[in-house]
């Protein structure tokens, strides 16, 4: 039988990665971050816990940050997945184009939400406390080409 492919998916972290966010993720088998990374030095800590994929948001203007791309396409277990930073600059159909998720942040807000059975997943923000928001990240299961979502509320 096929195992499980877990990706671990983090977002807005602004500067700040959490010991707790980090041991939530060990063990997948991929990372995602959907920008707003703030210290390039996080990307290279998620690096060693598995193979990583990021895109820049509107606050990684660095010079590192600004290299990063708008948009990611992740092939994965024989899933599709689109990862961008703000949802509301997608300019494509993401069920017509054969994507299974399209994972991004931006709001802070955690959601898992399935629009014409396309997964929208924002894990929420992993970083600094904002409002009454809570401090998140996410995993996804990919299984026979399907996915599963979970969102994960840190201790903060």
């Amino acid at each position: 039988m096929p195992e499980d492919i877990a990706v671990g998916v983090i977002s807005d972290t602004h500067g700040l990665l959490r010991p707790e966010a980090l041991d939530k993720l060990r063990g997948v088998d991929a990372i995602v971050h959907a920008g707003d990374i703030g210290d390039p030095e996080i990307l290279g800590q998620l690096r060693k816990i598995a193979p990583l994929t990021a895109v820049r948001g509107n606050i990684d203007t660095s010079a590192r940050g600004s290299t990063l791309p708008e948009t990611k396409v992740l092939e994965i277990g024989g899933v599709s997945l689109y990862v961008l930073h703000n949802v509301q600059e997608l300019d494509l159909d993401p069920a017509a184009a054969g994507f299974a998720a399209v994972i991004f942040g931006h709001s802070h807000k955690p959601l898992i939400d399935w629009r014409k059975g396309v997964l929208f997943f924002n894990p929420g923000s992993a970083g600094p406390k904002r409002f009454s928001l809570p401090i998140s990240l996410g995993r996804l299961r990919l299984r026979n080409g399907k996915v599963k979502a979970e969102l994960i509320e840190l201790k903060g």
